[in-house]
């Protein structure tokens, strides 16, 4: 056999050997890439798992968070504001007994004095102290001619009256006031009796 004859055997079946090596090599390659790429995407399927269970705990405890700051806001908004209408309540307190003097003053003031001129001024304080009351929340309660509300009105005396039936409000002593809903305090009042002894006293007794 001469050496060009071998050469050209060995070629052969160096291409032989390829040709039947190769596929199976080339099926080992892919399944090792694919076995790679499957461990890569486990892999980046876990952190996002992680990162996603990282920005569930910090949104709960941002949301968390939020809903007490929201909780704080709205319980010292309730603070100040009862401490607020507290305050107010207070000074109205303090100046309610003050406007029952001024009042019962011009009273019982005599006609011949109403014209002066200090009286007069003394007069527009008392209604500016009337308007400060007023304008700081408090409001009358209405008395006379009303039925008598025992959560309003706080009676002194019953009395006999033939203008008012009986259980109605015949007299203010004095003024009441509310503060919104709240009782800044009570009317004083005279409650009717109906016309009792006053209406036999007005018709005279039967023969």
């Amino acid at each position: 056999m001469t050496e060009s004859n071998v050469t050209e055997s060995a070629v052969n079946e160096a291409a032989t050997l390829v040709e039947e090596t190769l596929p199976a090599a080339a099926s080992e390659l892919a399944a090792d890439r694919v076995a790679q790429l499957k461990a890569e995407l486990d892999e980046a399927k876990a952190h996002l798992a992680q990162a996603k269970a990282k920005a569930d705990e910090y949104l709960d405890g941002w949301q968390r968070a939020r809903a007490e700051l929201a909780n704080y806001r709205r319980r010292t908004d309730a603070e100040r504001a009862s401490l607020t209408t507290t305050a107010n309540a207070r000074l109205l307190m303090r100046l309610l007994p003050v406007l029952d003097d001024l009042e019962r003053a011009f009273e019982t003031l005599p006609p011949d004095l109403r014209n002066l001129t200090w009286i007069q001024g003394v007069g527009q304080i008392y209604r500016k102290l009337q308007v400060v009351v007023e304008g700081e929340g408090a409001t009358p309660i209405d008395a006379v001619g009303r039925p008598f509300d025992p959560k309003v009105h706080d009676a002194i005396l019953q009395e006999a009256s033939t203008q008012y039936p009986e259980g109605t409000v015949a007299t203010e002593v004095q003024r009441g006031y509310m503060y919104g809903d709240q009782l800044l305090r009570p009317a004083l009042v005279i409650v009717s009796s109906g016309p009792g002894l006053a209406a036999d006293a007005e018709g005279g007794s039967p023969a």
